[in-house]
């Protein structure tokens, strides 16, 4: 039975952190400065297995979700998570399963990722130059290495594939043209999405936010672009076609044109918290409920209470006061 939340946006997406831990340390998600070799990452006995996952998942779908997102920390450093993926694809109802990635595994794990029932991938890639490719993410390892997992997913089928890059003011907005160029006619969606207050630990401020507009019309003065319409209601990118024929662009502008009124994303954090919202301060346990005999029933009318009271609409009334709350970290809920 479907549900909709007191603005009347239906669940139609779960999003499912398995991990909360990464090998990569973007300045917008992880900075080493918090979580450095000291930071104390969930136990293992703390984490959904996989087995519950799949469980929750499919009480979800039960409830109106249509789409799976697996998500971090970095998903693929969970191990064997093709060992979920194949859990999940079997699952009645489903009619899209997704993978976020920073791609350094990907070049391995593509075609198990592909043969477990993965539809498609998600790569996040903030530049083709090395040097402020590291600067982004802080960890020695080569744009290369990524381009190297985006070819094995295509090769393996995962496509259409998407790339996210997150733009950040003084850091790679030059970036933006090479990265449009080198991916037009490939057949890939690149996305740019603005730089965003998640958690309470990236240093947020306005002036690093590189608005959608004036990416759209960096990229449109060389490549010229129009409007396209949203492939279904949701949809969190604006799609930007090329005039030329040679695919298309999208903005993910949270910050600038948020897109609150029609979010039917929840959240699955990966000690089994659901948030109903990215910048949420806190969840409802599943995770206890569930390892405490609780029924199908029992979960499903605890999901239903959570999402009929929903009113999350962050990015629409931020504030001075909002960016300052003690939200839950990114690589805790999921991007």
């Amino acid at each position: 039975m479907s549900v909709t939340d007191t603005l009347g946006r239906p669940m139609r997406d779960l999003r499912v952190s398995v991990t909360d831990r990464c090998n990569f340390r973007c300045v917008y998600c992880m900075p080493k400065e918090v979580f450095g070799q000291d930071y104390a990452f969930l136990a293992r006995d703390r984490l959904l297995s996989f087995e519950e996952i799949a469980r929750l998942a499919r009480v979800f779908v039960a409830l109106g979700a249509e789409k799976i997102r697996l998500t971090g920390g970095e998903p693929l450093v969970r191990r064997d998570v093709e060992q979920l993926v194949a859990m999940l694809s079997r699952i009645e109802g489903l009619s899209d399963l997704t993978l976020t990635t920073n791609g350094a595994l990907l070049a391995q794990k593509a075609q198990a990722l592909k043969d477990a029932g993965l539809r498609r991938i998600t790569v996040s890639l903030d530049s083709l130059d090395d040097a402020i490719f590291k600067a982004m993410n802080d960890a020695d390892f080569p744009v290369a290495g990524v381009l190297a997992g985006i070819e094995a997913a295509e090769r393996a089928g995962l496509t259409p594939i998407k790339l996210n890059m997150v733009v950040k003011r003084g850091m790679n907005e030059g970036s933006i043209l090479e990265m449009a160029r080198f991916f037009r006619g490939t057949g890939h969606i690149l996305r740019f999405v603005e730089f965003m207050d998640v958690g309470h630990t990236n240093g947020w401020r306005m002036d690093d936010v590189v608005p959608a507009v004036e990416i759209v019309r960096a990229i449109s003065s060389v490549f010229p672009l129009e409007p396209a319409q949203p492939n279904y209601r949701g949809e969190v990118a604006r799609r930007y076609r090329y005039r030329d024929g040679a695919g298309e662009i999208g903005v993910i502008a949270s910050v600038t044109q948020p897109f609150c009124g029609d979010c039917t994303r929840a959240r699955l954090s990966a000690d089994g918290r659901l948030f109903g919202c990215l910048f949420a301060t806190q969840g409802r346990d599943l995770r206890d409920l569930m390892r405490a005999g609780a029924t199908d029933e029992e979960i499903a009318a605890a999901i239903r209470r959570v999402w009929s009271v929903r009113d999350d609409r962050y990015s629409e009334v931020r504030s001075s006061e909002t960016v300052g709350l003690p939200k839950v970290e990114m690589s805790y809920i999921g991007g």
